[in-house]
């Protein structure tokens, strides 16, 4: 028990630190370097194959979630949903609205 915890624990570490410093193409090293891993130490703890399928899944799904909340946390003053999609850059404040009233 003590190894799934370790593995689900390193997994969220390398997700967060993945989404502090890098981009999402980062993920595309750092998934399956985590279920080569991940895999390799239950095979040498003695866990199976079919013991061993969900928890390399749960691990990168640990990895991906906290890979999220710290990309989240590092734009978190630059998502806006009020955004617009013409190109213009969302500063996330409205100058000037008193001249469109005119």
């Amino acid at each position: 028990m003590t190894t799934i915890f370790l593995l689900l624990l390193a997994s969220m570490i390398a997700g967060l630190s993945t989404g502090l410093f890098f981009r999402v193409w980062t993920l595309l090293l750092v998934s399956p370097a985590t279920a080569i891993l991940a895999a390799i130490v239950l095979q040498t703890s003695g866990f199976g194959f079919w013991t061993g399928i969900p928890i390399v899944v749960g691990c990168l799904i640990v990895g991906q979630v906290a890979y999220l909340a710290a990309s989240l946390y590092v734009h978190r003053g630059e998502l806006s949903v009020q955004d617009d999609i013409d190109g213009d850059p969302g500063q996330h404040g409205q100058r000037h609205i008193d001249d469109e009233n005119e």
